[in-house]
């Protein structure tokens, strides 16, 4: 039976992965990130777990291979803000660390992919299992975004590519062709949720500003659907809701729609738009 292992971040992601690499008969070994992984990990079918720390990356390595593993995948959020402050690397990762031209989520991830082939053991993308939930092209929910919606829409997809390019974050949010907010380290749903503050500020100050908050979430321009894939949840409509967004714009084929219906369906309860660009 062949084996797959599984370097298992935060929230849904990892169980989904683990579920579908089952599903086509697959025996899963588990490397849990401690600052990271929902401990439920444990009891959801894998044949081993093993929990590290986020910077052993030596301890990854040893025990892949005690595992016979030479396919892994990586799957859920490790905030990036854990990854450039909070890890304590050992002996490999700092070597790698010092090794990188810039300190961003790519190099890092990138470097360690090569890392790992190194060592014989390949990281596959990170969808190759979850085809279903990749966004489609067109309208996914039962309204279309408004015409103000898809001016909005234009000028954040714009924004949102220059600052991708850079690494800096995938998501922006605008209001009427005003950008309000844009995702650095704290992701998606803190933006959202900042995005929300703002408005309710401006409001409070009589702004003529239009309430209504889109959100654009991208790939990168040369996105590596190995790690960092844009993903959005049930979870994300609910900030949206809070904050006021009525729009949500993502790309197609590169975005995750971690829940799979939950989402559409909390979409057109809240009455929110969400088209997905192949653009």
């Amino acid at each position: 039976m062949p084996r797959l292992g599984l370097i298992a971040g935060n929230g849904r992601f990892p169980f989904l992965v683990l579920d579908a690499a089952r599903a086509q008969g697959c025996e899963v070994v588990v490397a849990a990130i401690k600052e990271e992984t929902f401990p439920e990990i444990e009891s959801h079918g894998a044949v081993a777990v093993h929990w590290l720390s986020l910077g052993e990356l030596s301890k990854l390595i040893e025990t892949f291979k005690k595992e016979h593993i030479t396919r892994a995948v990586m799957a859920g959020q490790v905030k990036h803000r854990q990854i450039f402050s909070a890890i304590r690397p050992d002996w490999r990762l700092a070597k790698l660390l010092l090794s990188l031209g810039t300190r961003n989520t790519d190099s890092l991830l990138g470097a360690i992919a090569k890392v790992l082939a190194e060592e014989g053991i390949t990281l596959e993308n990170s969808t190759s299992l979850l085809e279903p939930l990749l966004a489609k092209p067109g309208v996914l929910t039962l309204r279309a975004p408004s015409e103000q919606e898809i001016k909005n829409i234009s000028y954040g997809r714009a924004v949102a590519r220059h600052l991708a390019q850079y690494d800096i974050g995938q998501t922006v949010v605008v209001a009427e062709s005003a950008c309000v907010a844009v995702e650095a380290m704290e992701g998606t749903d803190a933006t959202i949720a900042r995005a929300g503050e703002i408005m309710a500020s401006l409001e409070a100050a009589a702004s003529t500003l239009s309430r209504a908050l889109t959100v654009v979430k991208i790939a990168k321009p040369n996105q590596d659907m190995r790690f960092d894939v844009p993903v959005v949840g049930a979870r994300t409509i609910e900030f949206m809701k809070k904050a006021g967004a009525t729009c949500l714009a993502i790309d197609a084929g590169k975005c995750l729609l971690i829940d799979g219906q939950p989402v559409l369906d909390a979409a057109n309860a809240a009455a929110i738009a969400i088209i997905a660009d192949t653009a």
